[in-house]
């Protein structure tokens, strides 16, 4: 079973900061450690990854670059910036409280 993109969708910008985190990477590469990282449960979609990193991009997140990868093909990177880092952190708490709000409906009781 697959996470719905709607239920996601709030915290793409999270996961693509993550793992930006340790160093700069491209779009592809993004979505193959998202996919990777959680065992194919989530397979970002390519529309979704690039209006998010457009959108990091634009609020100053991000920076992208061009360079040549190690296969030899031109890509756009993205590095994470400092305001970037200070987002994800805010983000991170915002889980931990949305976490703890939903949490509070969560039941494997069901009631009936």
């Amino acid at each position: 079973m697959g996470i719905s993109s709607d239920v996601i969708r709030g915290c793409n910008d999270t996961i693509i900061l993550y793992l930006l985190l340790d160093k700069p990477s491209y779009g592809y590469e993004i979505s193959q450690k998202i996919r990777q990282k959680t065992n194919d449960a989530y397979i970002i979609k390519e529309t979704t990854l690039y209006s998010a990193v457009t959108r990091l991009e634009r609020d100053g997140y991000l920076e992208s670059y061009p360079a040549v990868a190690e296969n030899g093909k031109r890509r756009t990177y993205y590095r994470i910036t400092d305001s970037g880092k200070s987002y994800y952190a805010e983000k991170c708490k915002e889980w931990k409280l949305t976490r703890n709000v939903v949490e509070q409906f969560i039941t494997e009781d069901m009631r009936g």
